[in-house]
């Protein structure tokens, strides 16, 4: 029977793991990447890079005997844990494996390191000396959720629960920024849906349609206080945040339609919801994100086609920020609404040196 991977983790820390620490002082937990760290984990998960597995974060001094410590675990970890391969074999792919038998010391997926070095391979940061907002801007939202979702299951160097709910969310301004720079994106497009369409080119408005909706689930995300994962779990996650009740059935229509008047009315709909949405979403402390902006859809300009304005939420947004740094900041956004290349955005460390450029 098939167990969440978090839960299989936490169970194989406590009952294998631990014991064999030996009063070693730890935290353990299971973060990073891998579907079960955002609870989206399934039976298809166990093909690969998925079963027992978790951190161990020693200080800097004991991780000096991480090999001691795989080796040791190597030798005396079960070969089996609930009834799943604790050795993982190598597939075609280069670090990819998979659960397997083994007649042998197991390699397991117990990955021995120090905080700091497992944040920067990360984040390209250590959240410990303090968060900038290079930090803030440059750090993909995959990168942030797989930090601070997951499980600890024992913090015992007390570094990790800090770290985490220090990343757990944009400081207000940082937010404000992020959600104008959302709008902003949904403002260079939103006519088009329409012109492509006038014009007899439907596929087009299609394509720019689905554009569209894939910004207004990122940008509930946002408004929600969820960073957004890569696309395979992005309609998951959203899935999971109250509106999408709401606003799931207008997206799917705005998908399904083959004509751009059809889509352009989901779309319309949607766009309404989710303007309510923002004028309803409050700071912590209860301030409001910025002035109300008028929900109702109208006419671009002179032409008829049925947009937001949605560059109204931009500058209601930036208008409310307070921090110079961040008003000066252009309307290019976070990593992920300035940069679209997977192979880049899991690379942290690279979006911060193309950022700095």
């Amino acid at each position: 029977m098939f167990l969440p991977g978090l839960e299989l983790s936490r169970a194989f820390y406590a009952e294998a793991v631990a014991p064999l620490l030996d009063g070693l002082v730890h935290t353990a937990a299971r973060v990073g990447s891998g579907s079960e760290v955002l609870g989206f984990d399934t039976e298809r998960s166990a093909d690969h890079e998925w079963g027992p597995r978790l951190q161990v974060f020693l200080s800097p001094t004991d991780a000096g005997r991480a090999a001691e410590i795989s080796t040791m675990l190597a030798e005396r970890l079960p070969r089996t844990f609930r009834g799943w391969s604790t050795h993982f074999a190598e597939t075609d792919d280069p670090g990819i494996g998979h659960m397997s038998t083994t007649d042998g010391p197991v390699d397991h997926r117990v990955e021995i390191t120090d905080l700091g070095s497992w944040l920067v391979s990360r984040l390209a940061f250590d959240p410990r000396a303090g968060i900038d907002l290079l930090d803030w801007l440059a750090t993909p939202t995959q990168a942030l959720t797989e930090v601070t979702a997951g499980a600890v299951f024992h913090d015992g160097l007390g570094e990790l629960e800090p770290v985490r709910a220090a990343l757990r969310w944009y400081p207000p301004d940082v937010w404000r920024h992020a959600l104008a720079c959302q709008w902003a994106r949904i403002a260079e497009e939103e006519a088009f849906v329409g012109r492509c369409g006038e014009v007899g080119d439907e596929l087009g408005s299609a394509v720019v349609a689905a554009r569209l909706t894939r910004d207004l689930i990122r940008l509930c995300l946002l408004i929600a206080r969820e960073y957004p994962p890569y696309s395979k779990w992005l309609g998951s996650a959203f899935a999971r945040i109250p509106v999408a009740t709401t606003l799931t059935p207008h997206l799917r229509a705005t998908l399904a339609a083959t004509d751009w008047p059809a889509r352009e009315t989901h779309l319309a709909a949607a766009y309404e919801t989710v303007a309510r949405l923002q004028n309803t979403t409050r700071l912590p402390d209860g301030t409001p994100l910025c002035a109300d902006v008028d929900p109702a859809t109208r006419p671009y300009h002179s032409r008829p086609f049925q947009v937001i304005m949605a560059g109204r939420f931009t500058d209601a947004l930036r208008a409310a920020i307070t921090d110079p740094e961040v008003q000066a900041l252009p309307l290019t956004g976070t990593a992920d609404q300035h940069l679209d290349n997977t192979n880049l955005l899991t690379k942290p460390d690279h979006v911060r040196k193309r950022w700095r450029q």
